[in-house]
């Protein structure tokens, strides 16, 4: 839960934090060739995606665990926001109730506690994906100076789930850079967009010390996308 905590604590801020999701929502629609009418976004968040969907919809299901981002994410009859924890199956037994034209994720699988569980369920589902997973390589540098171990999957392991589960999907990585005028700006960007899940493993004197050493202007992030 703390991250969902993180996400909606700075929730009323989130549009000014969330540039990198937002370029990720948009490279994730250009792997769709159709125009589906039932769409299930897992981990809609402030509503990144459906902002950037450019036809008509019948249905849109927007998942979150994080109150405060369903609360700003776009209203509309054919909108339904659930509070949901992908990691619980029970979800699924919910959305398996229901007909889906395309499944979409688009910054939010990289925090599944179990992601092969998590692939199963979605197949359970049998709808088409385009999924986008943050990987090991997200803020690269900045684990490297702490000495901090990466927080999320490998490229590879991510490249593993993709042939067990959505063999015959597109598998391509993005690698992102956002820039930033001063280390304190960076790092209250880390903050108060959420991407740090929650950890904290510095002191203010390890951090403040980190800000020191760190050798870089801005923060690398890589994306890895899995879309039919």
């Amino acid at each position: 839960m703390k991250i969902s905590s993180e996400f909606s604590k700075y929730a009323a801020h989130y549009g000014e934090y969330n540039i990198i999701q937002n370029q990720v929502a948009q490279k994730l629609l250009t792997f769709v060739t159709t125009k589906p009418k039932k769409v299930l976004d897992l981990g809609c968040g402030s509503g990144a995606l459906i902002k950037k969907i450019d036809w008509d919809m019948e249905h849109l299901v927007g998942v979150d665990f994080a109150p405060g981002m369903l609360e700003l994410h776009p209203k509309a009859k054919h909108v339904e926001c659930i509070y949901g924890n992908f990691n619980d199956a029970a979800l699924f037994e919910h959305l398996r109730t229901s007909v889906f034209d395309y499944i979409f994720s688009a910054s939010a699988l990289q925090w599944a506690e179990d992601l092969d569980a998590l692939c199963k369920n979605i197949l359970t589902l049998n709808a088409p994906v385009a999924l986008a997973i943050f990987t090991a390589n997200t803020f690269k540098t900045l684990n490297t100076t702490a000495g901090l171990e990466p927080l999320l999957r490998s490229r590879k392991e991510i490249k593993r789930l993709q042939k067990e589960y959505f063999a015959d999907a597109k598998f391509e990585v993005v690698e992102y850079k956002l820039e930033f005028e001063s280390v304190r700006d960076m790092f209250r960007y880390i903050k108060k967009s959420g991407v740090s899940g929650s950890r904290k493993l510095l002191s203010y004197k390890e951090t403040k010390k980190l800000m020191e050493m760190y050798p870089l202007n801005y923060l690398e992030f890589e994306v890895a996308f899995i879309a039919h």
